[in-house]
């Protein structure tokens, strides 16, 4: 590649990052890395109505949160400051006598209501509205009181997509579309291509939304003299329950909400890569090191991709079990049960190890709470247990009390645990689907726990005993 790899990540400050703003930072962040460019961000802050208090930060919390570092962007600076497109409207206005002084740009003279005449018009006539043929013969002075519009040079276009391939158009898509509006801010249609020229941006990674105004885009670019950089459209992310686009009303999270979920930020990079991409193999989990090897655009498909939160929880288990207890025992944090609040340091790592495997997410660790503190009894647990509820209340009794006495003259080792409730299967003529189950419940009141001997093991030879007398 003969240019510098610069790629950007461009979002509007009007809410939280979702999967879908997040995959489109991090695809770009990928092509950066791996060909030692240049990531940037910046806020497309041009529609003031629409912005939300607080979200400009809120996006670059989010993006380090999950280690997609950039190395230029409004809180940090660079060779193209600055990096918020309310503070280049001198930019902008510049661009804009340009094309005027070569006509091809002209103030719009129409109010809202002559406007939408002509969409009814053309409506009642089942023909598409098109500014340019309402374009005005003699149009005002533009003095920034009026929206300015492109003057348009419909014509048929073919270009390249790196991920859709080989697209084209005619001329009837081609339209004369605002430049900058009455409020002296521009739309995205102009500022966008602006600044990416301006940054030198060499690939522009954005969503399948914006595809049909392609087009467009390809007509300004000539009108500006710019050569188009790479384009490269991201399929969209799909709602697991249907064939629709995911969006914040179909469960679309703060990618922040996950985090404080107990997701891992490393497990949710490494999903994220996946909606849309694969390298080929039957590889699904990734480092971010490993992504910046095998990533390419040439491997995103076309079509859309679907969001599965269990899949998630999956990718995050093993991203959970990849670490070391010390390392998971740092990225714990807060998550511990409250009842462990004053408990020692190494019986709460020991806790950890022995639940580990269990764990889909960090939060997932609250239900340990029994290991720390006798639990509330809850027969629901029984009820709910489909080898427990079979019992009846004089045969779980007498079962708790033959593993109660047996227990009491154990080693309180796993393996002599084990050993004790292998003779009690005998004893008892019980299946360990319904032996175990019920013990398990009897000692945790808790829907699932790590392995009955290890547990049990752990708990102590005095607390078992006594939840057991307890029943």
């Amino acid at each position: 590649m003969t240019k510098d790899v610069r790629t950007r990540f461009a979002p509007s400050p009007t809410g939280y990052l979702h999967v879908g703003g997040v995959r489109t930072a991090l695809f770009a962040w990928l092509v950066a890395r791996q060909n030692n460019g240049k990531f940037i961000l910046r806020l497309e802050d041009t529609d003031q109505a629409r912005e939300v208090e607080g979200s400009a930060e809120h996006l670059i919390d989010s993006l380090k949160a999950l280690g997609i570092n950039y190395d230029e962007g409004p809180d940090i600076g660079g060779d193209f400051a600055p990096y918020k497109q309310s503070e280049r409207l001198e930019i902008y206005k510049q661009c804009a006598q340009k094309l005027i002084d070569s006509g091809r740009a002209y103030a719009d003279p129409y109010t809202r209501e002559e406007l939408q005449a002509f969409r009814e018009k053309a409506q009642a006539e089942k023909k598409p509205f098109l500014y340019r043929n309402h374009r005005p013969e003699n149009p005002p002075a533009w003095d920034g009181s009026r929206p300015l519009r492109f003057k348009s040079d419909p014509k048929a276009y073919q270009w390249h997509d790196e991920v859709m391939g080989d697209l084209s158009t005619g001329p009837e898509v081609i339209d004369d579309f605002i430049l900058i509006k009455s409020d002296g801010f521009p739309t995205y249609n102009f500022a966008h291509i602006v600044d990416d020229a301006q940054m030198q941006i060499s690939h522009i990674i954005r969503g399948q939304e914006f595809i049909s105004s392609t087009p467009n885009y390809l007509n300004l670019y000539e009108a500006l003299d710019i050569e188009p950089p790479i384009l490269a459209t991201m399929p969209h992310i799909m709602a697991a329950s249907g064939g629709k686009k995911l969006s914040k009303r179909d469960g679309a999270k703060d990618i922040l909400d996950y985090i404080d979920d107990g997701y891992l930020p490393e497990a949710l990079v490494s999903f994220i890569s996946t909606l849309g991409w694969n390298d080929g193999t039957e590889q699904e989990v990734f480092t971010v090191n490993e992504l910046i090897e095998k990533f390419s655009l040439d491997r995103v498909q076309k079509s859309g991709a679907h969001f599965d939160e269990k899949r998630l929880e999956w990718v995050n288990g093993q991203f959970i079990r990849q670490l070391s207890t010390h390392d998971l025992y740092e990225k714990v944090g807060n998550y511990w049960p409250t009842e462990a609040e004053n408990a020692d340091e190494n019986y709460k790592q020991k806790v950890l190890a022995l639940g580990q495997d269990r764990l889909k997410t960090l939060r997932d660790l609250q239900q340990f709470g029994y290991f720390f503190a006798d639990p509330q009894p809850s027969m629901e647990l029984i009820d709910n247990n489909k080898q427990s509820r079979k019992l009846s209340p004089e045969r779980r009794a007498e079962l708790i009390n033959d593993a109660r006495n047996a227990l009491q003259n154990s080693e309180f080792t796993p393996d002599a645990i084990q050993n004790t409730l292998n003779q009690l299967l005998e004893t008892t003529g019980e299946k360990p689907g319904v032996l175990f189950s019920l013990i398990r419940i009897y000692t945790t009141w808790a829907p699932f726990s790590p392995q009955l001997n290890d547990t049990l093991a752990l708990l102590g030879k005095e607390t078992v005993l006594r939840r057991l007398q307890q029943q």
